[in-house]
């Protein structure tokens, strides 16, 4: 059951396009890719989320009506550029926060108390915002963003200045959040982190969606039918084997044995490539190479890019 919904949302600013009639559907429960390059109108989205600002036609749903303003307490908002008052001590601060999303000062303590323990940031309490170094300080937002247990959670840039130890330690936590029932709308250029995390993604290039759909079958789409082979055997012979359906892509030869990665080009299953190969190799190993997200999204993108180019 999705939790957030936008349909066909247009945002126009002067003469330039933002969006252009994009609809995303979040499910509960599940962690959210949003992806795009920059400029792209990820931004423009996550904002009228926000309700900072409007579409200009199009529709926002939480749990299937419109959301008002009233529904901004039950979204917690981590923004790529952080904003947090560098002369301010940071509990206080912290609970400044808490309470404009709706707890009590008791809750807000309480549950404060629980983020900084977990985080081992405590001793922190009394200092000021700018003693602290910019992984630290990233550590409080979070803080404050998750701190009134809100049903949906937005982070842009999550990881950004962070250590590979504590980018870990948040990621961990982001899947905990999400294991508690938070549905999450996440946004990143790191694409090994969206592989990580997310369970569905959505591609937005030059205002509008151009790919939508769970991860795994994303990837199973953008494949191009090539195999990685490790064998023992003799290459002229293997080469000789092979058909003009079939492109060698790389080979490479080591005394424990040889590798080759090659492309089928009429798609056919991998099953008749080992077959023709049997008689004259020995396989130790046979894998499908499933892209990466990385190279989807670049993929994707150029591909977009270049047809919208064409005059």
């Amino acid at each position: 059951m999705e939790l957030f919904t936008a349909k066909n949302v247009v945002k126009v600013y002067g003469t330039t396009r933002a969006l252009s009639n994009v609809s995303i559907s979040v499910q509960r429960g599940s962690i959210f890719g949003l992806l795009g390059p920059n400029g792209a109108g990820k931004t423009t989205l996550i904002r009228i989320i926000n309700q900072i600002t409007a579409p200009d036609s199009g529709e926002i749903l939480l749990e299937g009506r419109r959301m008002k303003f009233s529904d901004i307490g039950r979204i917690g908002y981590l923004p790529e550029e952080r904003g947090l008052y560098k002369k301010m001590k940071i509990g206080e601060q912290a609970l400044y926060l808490a309470q404009l999303k709706g707890l009590s000062h008791s809750e807000a303590l309480r549950n404060l108390k629980y983020w900084f323990e977990k985080f081992d940031i405590g001793a922190w309490w009394e200092k000021k915002v700018e003693e602290l170094s910019k992984g630290m300080q990233q550590k409080v937002q979070f803080i404050t963003t998750v701190v009134h247990k809100p049903q949906l959670l937005i982070f842009d840039e999550p990881f950004s200045g962070f250590d590979p130890i504590n980018t870990n330690l948040l990621k961990q936590e982001i899947l905990n959040l999400r294991d508690q029932g938070a549905t999450i709308i996440f946004s990143t250029h790191n694409m090994s982190s969206v592989e990580e995390l997310c369970d569905h993604i959505a591609l937005i290039n030059r205002s509008k969606k151009i790919l939508d759909g769970p991860i795994t079958e994303v990837k199973e789409q953008h494949k191009s039918n090539i195999f990685e082979i490790s064998y023992r055997g003799n290459f002229d012979q293997v080469q000789r084997s092979l058909n003009h359906t079939y492109k060698i892509l790389e080979h490479t030869e080591s005394a424990s044995g040889n590798t080759l990665r090659i492309q089928h080009l009429a798609g056919h299953p991998g099953n008749e490539l080992i077959r023709g190969l049997l008689p004259v190799a020995e396989i130790t190993s046979f894998h499908e190479v499933i892209p990466s997200m990385n190279d989807v999204f670049i993929k994707v993108v150029e591909n977009y890019n270049a047809q919208s180019n064409k005059p």
